[in-house]
């Protein structure tokens, strides 16, 4: 039953995509009712922020994202569904969900949230994860990369990133889209494997030495994480550490995963969304920031892809603007600084 559930709220999610790609700004809102419930919720990124309804979807994202890129196009590199367990004690979950991730491509035509259009072709990295029941999308959890956004714009409101910047690719097997059934055994192991990872390993870090954590055990050494505009990609497991975790850690060595708002898996695929799925403590500079002693959530979606005992990719989202308005820095003022001080035609 699970498993026939699960296609058919991938289908109607597929359907959705398809539907309100083809709309258009007049079609939306028909769109949107058909597929999503009347009480859908909408959690999005800072500045957008939570969206009620179908008709709060389209008049809070939708219709400034169309006006912005006009043309837009959304590509899935990666997409799957599957019953969730995302609780730490692995109760008192089992919700249907179907993910997303991949780019929006289309002509930065006008303003989108005070980010200046440039007229260039851009690729917006898009991430969701949806909750049906009953057949309708009841909640749906939604982040853009809004720093990588400004980076193409030509803005840098964050210090040059330690990893890659613009380096967000479907997988290399080519294999993400899931659109027919997948081995019931396979995507089970996936889940219990996934579940290990994040709450055995990552929730083992003794605050002093990153092999507490036995990283090396499941990340391959030749890893592609793809991290978010600000930190950039790592391109190996020696990366990710130097690049990412070791100054991540050191900014918040007391960092702890939380119940998450889902973790699913299907075949070789896993991924989850946490609303404040990381609660933690600055303790330490970050990305020149120096230690303010707050406590924040962080907003993340993660998709990982496995072979054998081992990750081989990581696609990863934080919502950066959010995360750093809880170190008391305001990220989109930075950028309205840059505007004043930058005339057209001159070097950002």
């Amino acid at each position: 039953m699970t498993q026939t559930a699960n296609e058919a709220n991938k289908q109607h999610v597929w359907n959705y995509w398809k539907a309100l790609q083809s709309a258009g700004l007049n079609q939306a809102l028909a769109v949107a009712s058909e597929y999503l419930d009347d009480g859908h919720r909408w959690r999005g990124f800072d500045p957008v922020h939570d969206l009620d309804g179908p008709a709060g979807f389209v008049e809070g994202f939708w219709e400034p994202l169309l006006t912005s890129f006009p043309d837009v196009e959304r590509h899935t590199w990666i997409f799957f569904g599957g019953k969730s367990s995302g609780r730490i004690d692995g109760t008192g979950d089992g919700r249907m969900w179907v993910t997303g991730t991949g780019v929006l491509r289309g002509r930065f035509a006008e303003d989108y949230l005070g980010i200046p259009a440039n007229g260039d072709t851009v690729d917006i990295r898009w991430g969701e994860f949806c909750r049906l029941d009953d057949g309708r999308i009841v909640e749906t959890f939604f982040l853009v990369d809004m720093i990588d956004l400004m980076q193409q714009a030509g803005f840098n409101v964050l210090p040059p990133s330690r990893g890659k910047d613009g380096i967000y690719p479907p997988p290399a097997a080519g294999d993400g889209v899931q659109k027919t059934p997948s081995d019931t055994a396979r995507s089970d192991y996936s889940l219990d494997h996934i579940r290990r990872f994040i709450f055995d390993g990552l929730n083992s870090y003794d605050e002093n030495n990153l092999e507490s954590m036995g990283m090396a055990a499941y990340f391959h050494p030749d890893l592609r994480w793809y991290g978010p505009g600000g930190i950039g990609a790592c391109l190996s497991f020696q990366e990710f550490e130097t690049n990412h975790q070791a100054h991540w850690l050191h900014a918040f060595p007391d960092r702890s995963v939380q119940d998450l708002d889902a973790l699913i898996a299907e075949g070789a695929y896993s991924g989850g969304p946490g609303w404040d799925g990381v609660i933690a403590t600055q303790k330490g500079e970050y990305l020149q920031h120096p230690a303010s002693g707050n406590r924040l959530g962080v907003n993340g979606l993660d998709w990982w892809k496995r072979e054998g005992e081992q990750y081989v990719e990581n696609w990863v989202f934080v919502d950066m603007i959010h995360l750093f308005r809880q170190l008391g820095v305001d990220l989109m003022a930075r950028l309205d600084q840059q505007k004043d001080r930058t005339s057209p035609g001159l070097e950002r």
